[in-house]
């Protein structure tokens, strides 16, 4: 019965170290479409955008869903300006 739960506390040891030494002596590549060139990444997109919208399942924005998304894009790129103004509200112009 020893010999069993030895075996169950080595291999979590032994896969722990195996992980270890592979992030040391391997640096990080790059894998999937961020190997590829950005051209080819590109086409990718507009072919799956395009097949999307003949198959009637691309999602398309109404002009109010459109507008709700570029507030938020907004409020979030300039919230460290609005708090180095220490004002939680918007910036009047």
């Amino acid at each position: 019965m020893s010999n069993e739960n030895d075996n169950q506390n080595i291999v979590p040891e032994t896969a722990a170290a195996a992980s270890e030494t592979t992030q040391e002596s391997k640096p990080r590549r790059p894998r999937g479409f961020a190997a590829m060139d950005p051209k080819l990444v590109s086409e990718l997109a507009k072919r799956g955008g395009k097949a999307a919208h003949r198959a009637g399942t691309a999602h398309q924005f109404t002009s109010e869903e459109a507008r709700v998304a570029g507030r938020k894009g907004g409020q979030a790129t300039h919230a460290k300006r609005r708090a180095k103004l220490g004002s939680g509200t918007s910036i009047a112009h």
